[in-house]
């Protein structure tokens, strides 16, 4: 059923039971994965970090295929900007599968802080699967 599998990272917890999930996916389909992390600036130091967080996700993976990808979000739109780049790697990629994590903010701190996990079921046109804090 899914072939091509992206799940985006950030080095929280959440985010590394979303990897689970979608390595249990692509293992029982066969598919690949793409690991994203999305960073806001052009500082090294953010970079470095991103690329840590991405071969840690890599390494926590037992799939043949696996690919990872830095983003670089236009941090003028904030939040936006983090599903911006995430909904254009999902179609460049040609990705059937984005998995994500979300956490369980609701009222005032979510209306403030927005959800990129909310703004990404808008943008995607694949298949989203939000992954809950346990």
């Amino acid at each position: 059923m899914y072939k091509q599998i992206m799940v985006a990272v950030d080095g929280s917890e959440i985010a590394k039971q979303a990897l689970a999930e979608a390595v249990n996916i692509a293992n029982t389909y066969n598919a690949a994965i793409c690991i994203v992390h999305c960073i806001g600036s052009e500082n090294e130091s953010d970079a470095g970090k991103g690329k840590e967080i991405l071969e840690q996700a890599k390494s926590e993976t037992d799939v043949l295929s696996v690919e990872t990808r830095l983003l670089k979000a236009d941090v003028e739109y904030g939040l936006s900007g983090i599903a911006e780049a995430i909904a254009a790697a999902v179609y460049d990629w040609k990705a059937d599968l984005l998995v994500v994590g979300t956490s369980n903010r609701r009222g005032l701190e979510r209306f403030y802080l927005g959800s990129v996990a909310e703004q990404l079921v808008a943008k995607v046109d694949s298949s989203i699967l939000l992954v809950r804090p346990k």
